[in-house]
C-alpha cells in the first residue's frame, strides 16, 4: 500500500513524531523518567536528538526516540512501541542494548567506563501477559535471584493497559493519557498536553513533520524497490523499472493528497513542498 500521511492535527503522544517532539521538552522528559523509575532526577542532557546508531557495513540501524543522560551519568533510551512484533520485543531491546554499548564504549575506553543504561519501552499493550503495569529486568543468577550480575544494564517495559494498584498515581495518570488522551489534573499530564497543543500551533513544527514523514516514505519505497529487485532475472530490467516508476507515481499522488488535506493547501503548494519533478506534475494533476 502507498504510504499515507497521518494528519498533523490527529497526532497524539502515541505517534512516533509527536512522542519525540514532546520529549524534547527537558522538564517533561525528566518528569516522565521520574514517574517510571520512582526516583528523583535532578538534570538530564540530550546526547543527540533522534540518534541513529549503526554497528557497521550492512548493519540494521537503530533510530532512538529519546537518548539522554542524567547527572549520575546513567544513559536512558525511551521508546514508544505501539506495534506488536510477535515475540521480537525482547530481542529488539537486546539489539538496542548492544548498539548503545558500541556507541558508549569509544575507542580506547575500558569496559569499566561503560555507563549504566536503562532502556524503556512504553507499550499500549501487554507484551508479557502478566497484566502488570511495569516489567523491570536486570541480569540475575539462575541459582540465586538475589545475586545480580552488575553489568549496569536495565530494561523496563511499561504496559499502559496494566491492572492492579502497583504504580504511583502520577504514572497511572500518564498511562491513562497514553491510552486514551484522558486529561486529568495531574501536573505531568497537564504539561504534556500543553506541550502537544503548543507544537500543533507551530507551522515550523508542522513542516518538520511533513519532511519527516516524506523521508520515511522515501526510505520505505527504496526498501520495497530493493526487495522487489532481488532475485529477478536480468532480462526483466525494463519491466522492473516501469513498475518502480508506476509505484513511485502512485506514492507521490497519495502524498500530495494527504498534504493538501493536512495543511491544507492547493496542489501546487503541496508539490512544491514535496519537491515533485516538473515532468511528473502533469500526471499527478490529471489524477487528483
Amino acid at each position: 500500500m502507498p504510504f499515507v500521511f497521518k494528519a498533523w492535527e490527529d497526532l497524539t503522544i502515541r505517534d512516533d513524531y509527536m512522542f519525540k517532539a514532546t520529549m524534547r521538552n527537558k522538564q517533561v522528559c525528566g518528569e516522565v523518567l521520574e514517574a517510571i523509575l520512582s526516583q528523583p532526577i535532578r538534570d538530564i542532557v540530550y546526547l543527540e536528538e533522534e540518534m541513529t546508531l549503526k554497528a557497521g557495513y550492512l548493519s540494521k540501524g537503530v533510530r532512538l526516540d529519546v537518548y539522554v543522560e542524567d547527572e549520575a551519568h546513567t544513559v536512558y533510551n525511551v521508546e514508544m512501541q505501539v506495534r506488536r512484533d510477535g515475540d521480537d520485543l525482547a530481542r529488539r531491546m537486546r539489539y538496542y542494548q548492544s548498539q548503545l554499548d558500541v556507541e558508549l564504549l569509544a575507542a580506547g575506553k575500558k569496559y569499566a567506563e561503560l555507563s549504566k543504561t536503562i532502556i524503556i519501552f512504553i507499550c499500549p499493550f501487554d507484551p508479557i501477559g502478566r497484566g502488570w503495569h511495569l516489567y523491570w529486568y536486570e541480569n540475575t543468577c539462575r541459582k540465586d535471584a538475589t545475586l545480580k550480575l552488575d553489568d549496569g544494564a536495565v530494561k523496563i517495559i511499561l504496559n499502559t493497559h496494566g491492572t492492579g494498584d502497583d504504580i504511583s498515581p502520577k504514572l497511572q495518570a500518564f498511562m491513562d493519557y497514553v491510552n486514551s488522551g484522558i486529561l486529568s489534573s495531574d501536573s505531568l499530564v497537564q504539561a504534556i498536553d500543553r506541550q502537544i497543543q503548543e507544537l500543533k500551533q507551530s507551522e515550523a513544527e508542522r513542516m518538520r513533520y511533513m519532511k519527516y514523514e516524506l523521508d520515511l516514505s522515501e526510505a520505505r519505497e527504496d526498501g520495497l524497490a530493493e526487495g522487489r529487485a532481488e532475485g529477478r532475472a536480468e532480462g526483466r530490467a525494463e519491466g522492473k523499472a516501469e513498475g518502480k516508476a508506476e509505484g513511485k507515481l502512485e506514492t507521490l499522488l497519495e502524498n500530495v493528497r494527504s498534504l493538501m488535506k493536512s495543511i491544507p493547501c492547493d496542489a501546487k503548494r503541496a508539490m512544491d513542498l514535496l519537491n515533485v519533478p516538473e515532468a511528473t506534475r502533469g500526471k499527478i494533476l490529471v489524477q487528483l
